[in-house]
């Protein structure tokens, strides 16, 4: 059996550093290894971690994270080309809203994760077309980051994924990969109840869903969202898979 690489580095400086390669499209090929990663922000890696990310040759960084998050911890690497993509971020201070207003619980939180799920739809699909638009011109080997590496990131992988052609469970499969390899960071939103840090602190097949809800509501399906909202058309989605699919 031929070996498989690994999908996951255990970086100490960085978590949730995956390869989104290896898995299949529903016409018989596979995302190719090595070219397309995913992570939380590469602001605190250490001379370990550096090198282990420069002996995977990348060459760019696509940066969802907003304005001050990105000032606060700049890629560590110099030689990668960071290209930034903001999405700014909402979560907290909605929950810090609900706090003080009382209404604050797990259950809101997950609602308030939903509904920014349908917000990166609404209001930000430039930031996601603009990525498809650097996928084209080929800078790969290439990490898609945030600051969790988990929300704005895991909508994007999934979009990416299923514009290769892979199958909609494997997408959902590997967004709930983040569930196993996110290390929580023990500073941030230490105001917030911890079952309310627990829900936003994770990843839920209900936030994927509820973008791809309102992906359902606005363009009628995610094929004619990559088509209308992306600007992929039939010969995009071919010149992707030329680049970061195996050969048949």
């Amino acid at each position: 059996m031929a070996n498989i690489p690994a999908r996951h580095f255990n970086l100490q400086g960085a978590s949730n550093f995956r390869d989104l390669g290896g898995y299949p499209t529903g016409h018989g090929r596979r995302v190719r290894w090595r070219h397309l990663f995913r992570s939380n922000h590469l602001g605190q890696l250490t001379n370990a971690d550096i090198a282990i990310v420069r002996a995977l040759g990348l060459r760019a960084a696509f940066d969802f994270r907003g304005r001050e998050e990105r000032i606060a911890a700049p890629c560590g690497i110099a030689e990668i080309s960071v290209h930034s993509l903001p999405i700014e971020p909402t979560v907290v201070a909605a929950l810090r809203t609900e706090l003080a207003a009382g209404r604050l619980s797990a259950e809101a939180a997950l609602e308030i994760m939903r509904e920014s799920y349908r917000n990166y739809v609404r209001h930000n699909t430039q930031s996601f077309r603009t990525l498809f638009a650097h996928l084209l011109d080929d800078h790969a080997p290439m990490v898609i980051h945030c600051t969790a590496g988990k929300d704005r990131t895991g909508l994007a992988c999934a979009l990416v994924l299923h514009a290769l052609g892979v199958a909609d469970n494997v997408i959902l499969d590997d967004y709930l990969l983040t569930n196993r390899y996110y290390r929580r960071d023990p500073t941030a939103g230490t105001d917030l109840p911890d079952d309310v840090r627990q829900a936003i602190g994770t990843v839920d097949a209900s936030f994927l869903a509820a973008a791809f809800d309102a992906i359902q509501a606005d363009y009628g399906g995610l094929d004619a969202y990559l088509r209308e909202g992306i600007g992929l058309g039939a010969a995009e989605r071919n010149a992707l898979e030329g680049r970061y699919l195996e050969s048949a």
